[in-house]
């Protein structure tokens, strides 16, 4: 039954693999830029919600890696149909993302988390005439990712977690990981925990998780930099995917699309629920269409329940916000943030996260990210 599990994940995770790649070289294999096909007329998957009305020149982006592996197909997307425009998005983190926006370094900011009301006020700065606004563009599942020789399926539940990335549960075969994992032989080996070297939007979402499904065990602040002592660091989800990859005993966090992308293996999370949940993008999808708006105004910052018990529901989500200025907008990029944006909240644009291992927006949610696009100036 383990190994039939394991090459189930690794079937998924090569599916997922070859869709995005399919969409990729959609993109980048057709000379005709105008959205249409010359193979049966048809217009083209990457192209066909593409609108390059006042699109032109470069428009430099930065912020989230949890986002990067969907905005890489955004924007070869964007690009084969738009000529002459250039996107540039610096995957960096959340935090540095902020700072490039609100010295007004890019044209817009990606971020796993919203905007303070210091980051707003500063934010007041660049956006003369407004302010930065957040629109939900990216949702997915925060996959605990594991590596232990032998052990090819893992349930944890909140308490267990907050334990084993404080430090305060050190073996694999902990009573505590044991009681969750009845039948499952766990090795007597050190466990490596590994998190976020910088300031991270991904390490702030699952710090708020801890917070409210394990508030007894999880003490600290929902920040982006990494509260915990102990553990060892990597930059980006992709180091901490890459470590978790190479070391043996090893854990950490990243979006599932890393998990995908280097079949690494994951944790199904009991949530006290009737069942553990798999770290999915249906699952995922869930959990965040239960969310509620609970910015003003134009700005769509969501509230999410990480103590949800619903049936398939996976708790521990992100979402990935665009910051951009609500009016104020330099008049050299507005239209090319306005065309890009307008394409990756759209029908196409919401449907390549489903394949690329991302979770869309809820479609209720949407309508207004759309509608506030369209009024950005």
């Amino acid at each position: 039954m383990k190994l039939q599990r394991k090459n189930r994940l690794r079937a998924t995770a090569l599916g997922a693999l070859a869709v995005s790649g399919a969409l990729v070289l959609t993109a980048c294999g057709s000379d005709d830029n105008t959205g249409t096909e010359t193979e049966g007329g048809k217009t083209s998957a990457a192209a066909s919600d593409v609108k390059c009305d006042g699109a032109e020149g470069q428009l430099r982006a930065s912020g989230s890696s949890a986002q990067k592996n969907a905005m890489d197909l955004w924007v070869k997307n964007y690009m084969a149909a738009c000529s002459g425009v250039e996107i540039n998005y610096n995957s960096s983190s959340s935090g540095e993302g902020i700072v490039a926006f609100n010295q007004g370094t890019v044209g817009f900011a990606g971020s796993d988390s919203a905007l303070k009301p210091e980051e707003v006020a500063d934010s007041k700065k660049i956006c003369k005439t407004g302010q930065g606004i957040n629109l939900p563009m990216v949702g997915g599942p925060i996959a605990i990712g594991f590596h232990v020789e032998g052990v090819d399926s893992l349930t944890l539940d909140a308490p267990t977690l907050a334990k084993i990335f404080d430090s305060k549960i050190k073996k694999w075969n902990d009573p505590a990981i044991a009681k969750l994992n009845e039948g499952v032989k766990l090795p007597d080996k050190a466990i490596q925990a590994f998190h976020r070297s910088e300031d991270s939007g991904t390490t702030q979402n699952l710090g708020k998780y801890l917070n409210a499904a394990a508030p007894s065990d999880w003490k600290y602040e929902a920040e982006k930099k990494w509260p915990a002592p102990g553990g060892q660091a990597a930059s980006g989800s992709s180091g901490v995917a890459s470590q978790v990859k190479a070391v043996d005993g090893s854990i950490g966090y990243f979006e599932l699309s890393y998990a995908a992308s280097q079949d690494i293996t994951t944790v199904d999370i009991n949530t006290g629920g009737a069942a553990p949940v798999k770290a999915t993008s249906e699952n995922a999808s869930k959990a965040i269409a239960a969310a509620k708006v609970k910015g003003t105004g134009k700005d769509l910052a969501l509230d999410l329940d990480y103590t949800t018990k619903a049936e398939g529901a996976y708790p521990i989500v992100l979402v990935t916000y665009e910051v951009v200025c609500d009016s104020g907008n330099k008049a050299e990029t507005l239209g090319t943030v306005k065309s890009f944006l307008t394409y990756t909240a759209s029908d196409e644009g919401q449907k390549v996260l489903t394949d690329a291992g991302y979770a869309p927006i809820p479609a209720e949610i949407n309508a207004k990210v759309r509608e506030t696009i369209s009024g950005l100036s």
